[in-house]
């Protein structure tokens, strides 16, 4: 029996990278996986692979949101996990960055983790149990270093996960966040001074960037029972990074 066994599960930004190696491996251990994204072809084709259900999400839109839950409660009658994966990344540093670029990255990373664990909630309360993984990044521990929009929004989804864990915790709900460091996705590439990889793969004490599976497996540790007793609590996955 797989670890998370006839549980049904909700992925945002599912349809390639983190998102993707995580729907794979939830499938795998039994779940059954919604998958969401604004890339349709790529969500459809993972999801007929794994055997999952794939819907066109924008995190942004509050009745996108309430539509969805509406459509996954009628039809797979509970929600045990969701994982607030959608994500994007934009360049700038404080003096360069444009308030709608700014809004842009605090729309999706911040607004969107908001909508959706707002969207979950009651349901996981009136059940009495619950698991809210939200990915952050090791940008919501310190800097974000030429990146000033996607730090502040990282920085708000450890806050906002700490708080919620506060509040749904009497109700059985965790909610934890997953601060992943150099992770090989498309997103990687577009990082300030990855084009010298060797450089800064060189301050990474594990000497290597990882494989989105080392985070996905992080996340289905805390979507199951193992993390029982685990809430509120930042999880970082970045090779030793953060501790150099």
């Amino acid at each position: 029996m797989g670890r998370l066994q006839d549980r049904v599960c909700l992925i945002t930004g599912a349809a390639r990278g983190q998102g993707a190696a995580e729907a794979r491996l939830f499938a795998a251990e039994g779940a059954q996986v919604w998958l969401t994204d604004v890339l349709d072809a790529e969500g459809q084709s993972l999801a007929a692979e794994i055997g999952g259900e794939y819907r066109h999400l924008d995190v942004r839109e509050a009745d996108a949101w309430k539509a969805l839950m509406s459509e996954l409660i009628k039809t797979s009658g509970r929600i045990d996990t969701l994982v607030n994966n959608a994500g994007i990344f934009r360049t700038g540093r404080l003096f360069e960055i444009e308030p709608e670029e700014f809004q842009a990255v605090m729309d999706v990373n911040c607004t969107g983790v908001f909508l959706g664990m707002r969207a979950v909630a009651p349901t996981m309360r009136e059940a009495g149990q619950g698991a809210i993984v939200n990915i952050s990044s090791i940008a919501g521990l310190g800097a974000a270093h030429g990146a000033f929009a996607y730090g502040a929004s990282k920085w708000a989804v450890r806050g906002m996960t700490k708080t919620a864990a506060v509040e749904l915790g009497r109700s059985g709900v965790r909610v934890n966040s997953i601060h992943p460091g150099l992770i090989e996705t498309e997103m990687l590439h577009q990082v300030p001074g990855y084009a010298d990889s060797d450089r800064l793969v060189r301050r990474v004490p594990l000497g290597r960037v990882a494989e989105a599976d080392e985070v996905a497996r992080l996340a289905l540790f805390l979507a199951s029972d193992e993390s029982s007793y685990c809430t509120g609590t930042e999880f970082v996955v970045d090779g030793g990074l953060t501790a150099s």
